[in-house]
């Protein structure tokens, strides 16, 4: 499987008339938030394959155009707070950043947690049924002091470390930190979670079969 992951930069190689020509073989899109409902829906429209989203801080809760009013990208699916299964993965999503002013969207660390441990009794379901907890984590701020930044404004959340080390998903996929230079770091990997910033767009070929037998080795081995 063939997942593009995006975030905070509507890029022009993807909103252009020829993406569904250079990007044909995704398989998957992932939203990583403060990208706008109009670029979701054309990447829905221009490649016809499953887009899957999380709001950021500075995501608009109403767009405006032509077409009237609207609260979310036709045609994806907000994961904010869900847990979803998609060709055999496990996949869950949380919104927002740390919170550093008034705002939509932000949180202090003691929501994100009340949020992630109301998920939990679903990822403990799935933990029980499917032998492992969770295969694809997205988000828009990163775990604390994974790929973050110490500024108020971009520090990560502590609740999704600790998610990362309970849960053990193969991948978390986040957005939030701009990236400015080649040389800076974009993927991590933390407690067999491999933690990847997605901003701009990020192309990720992952083994869907290998992805699954490996949370439910974990998954064995927490027994």
């Amino acid at each position: 499987m063939i997942i593009l992951s995006i975030s905070d930069k509507v890029e022009d190689i993807l909103f252009d008339v020829k993406t569904h020509q250079r990007f044909a073989d995704t398989d998957l899109v992932l939203g990583c938030g403060d990208l706008p409902y109009y670029y979701l829906e054309f990447l829905v429209d221009s490649l016809n394959v499953p887009v899957m989203f999380v709001r950021g801080n500075h995501a608009a809760a109403v767009e405006y155009s032509e077409n009237g009013e609207r609260t979310k990208p036709h045609g994806a699916t907000n994961l904010h707070r869900r847990v979803i299964r998609h060709q055999g993965l496990i996949i869950a999503g949380f919104e927002g950043s740390v919170r550093y002013r008034a705002g939509s969207n932000q949180y202090t660390q003691a929501q994100m947690w009340l949020m992630v441990l109301t998920m939990m009794p679903v990822l403990l379901w799935n933990r029980l049924v499917h032998h492992r907890w969770l295969d694809i984590l997205i988000s828009h701020s990163p775990p604390w002091g994974i790929n973050d930044q110490p500024d108020r404004a971009h520090q990560g959340f502590k609740a999704l470390r600790w998610l990362l080390e309970v849960c053990k998903p193969a991948y978390h996929f986040h957005g939030h930190i701009h990236v400015y230079s080649s040389t800076e770091k974009v993927e991590t990997c933390y407690a067999q979670t491999i933690v990847v910033n997605s901003y701009g767009y990020r192309k990720t070929v992952i083994d869907v079969e290998v992805v699954i037998s490996r949370g439910k080795k974990e998954g064995n081995n927490g027994k």
